[in-house]
């Protein structure tokens, strides 16, 4: 995932209730129309775990975009921190 100078990286979990199979492109489909790159790190009926990087307004905008979600879902939290591209484990 390319990161531009002064985007932040950002893991972002979503829990709830959640049908991954439509859920997924979903996310995608908003996060392409706000232009964040994406990699999704887990995706289950309880959890979707993703890196999203971009300026924090628009990281805000999907995370809210998410929260209200597709009617098929149901989201009860989601956690967000920020990601040092760098850092290596």
């Amino acid at each position: 995932m390319q990161i531009r100078h002064g985007d932040f990286c950002e893991r972002m979990t979503i829990l709830g209730d959640l049908n991954a199979a439509s859920f997924i492109p979903w996310i995608g489909r908003h996060a392409d129309k706000l232009g964040l790159p994406r990699v999704f790190l887990h995706t289950g009926a309880d959890r979707i775990e993703l890196e999203v990087a971009g300026p924090v307004e628009l990281i805000d905008m999907l995370e809210m975009g998410c929260s209200l979600g597709p009617i098929d879902v149901w989201v009860d939290e989601i956690q967000r921190r920020i990601v040092d591209p760098t850092a290596t484990p």
